[in-house]
């Protein structure tokens, strides 16, 4: 499974990539927003140009024509621009006319099978299953994509629409995701961060280092130049 980091800020997808273990990123107006006053076709490039893989953002046209006039500009940003496309009717067909032009969607705020199925149908390149929000009211978001992901086992010559966790609130729901097999899940940084962390961790390297002080004072460990 890989890692996209759900998040606009620079920074933080520097370090993501900086660390070898994000590949992608994902974007929406909401994150955007929460990076100021920006040039926006301009920040995406520069994510764009850091990040290996794909980087998807968002339309804002609500009807198929607008969002395929859109989707056709921010596809011409970089190379590497995923357009994101709602899960809806006019989504449907919006994703249908840009994956016939070779334009790669992600099919976003997904809420179920049925719209997942058609996601595929119509040629989308990623469909976003939003794991969180279905667990906010009461729902068992991880379900959904196990079930998604199961449905296009069953096809895997004519479905290669790839399945992105999203959503995501907590480490665990990245091992699930993995569990689930979706190809991809995108994290907040701070998901990022915890995933790393563990107490048992922290004490082994705090005890290994008090040892070693006791052993050999403060000396720090230097390697040998060649």
């Amino acid at each position: 499974m890989r890692l996209f980091l759900d998040t606009a800020n620079v920074e933080h997808i520097r370090h993501g990539v900086r660390l070898g273990v994000i590949t992608g990123v994902t974007t929406n107006p909401s994150l955007v927003s929460k990076e100021g006053n920006i040039d926006y076709k301009r920040h995406v490039q520069e994510i764009c140009s850091i990040v290996p893989g794909p980087v998807s953002t968002e339309v804002l046209s609500q009807d198929a024509s607008g969002m395929v006039v859109e989707a056709r500009e921010v596809a011409s940003w970089a190379e590497n621009v995923v357009v994101k496309i709602p899960a809806s009717l006019q989504g449907v067909e919006a994703t249908y006319e840009l994956a016939k032009e070779g334009v790669k969607v992600n099919f976003t705020l997904c809420f179920s099978v049925n719209q997942a199925l058609l996601a595929a149908l119509a040629g989308a390149t990623f469909v976003s299953p939003f794991v969180g929000r279905l667990d906010d009211i009461g729902e068992n978001g991880m379900r959904l994509v196990k079930e998604i992901v199961a449905v296009y086992k069953n096809y895997p010559d004519s479905i290669k629409t790839q399945v992105i966790a999203a959503s995501i609130r907590h480490p665990q729901h990245c091992i699930e995701a993995a569990q689930a097999g979706a190809q991809i899940s995108t994290v907040p940084y701070q998901v990022l961060m915890q995933m790393i962390q563990h107490p048992l961790t922290d004490i082994g390297i705090r005890r290994f280092l008090e040892d070693w002080n006791k052993v050999m004072g403060s000396t720090v460990l230097k390697s040998k130049v060649s």
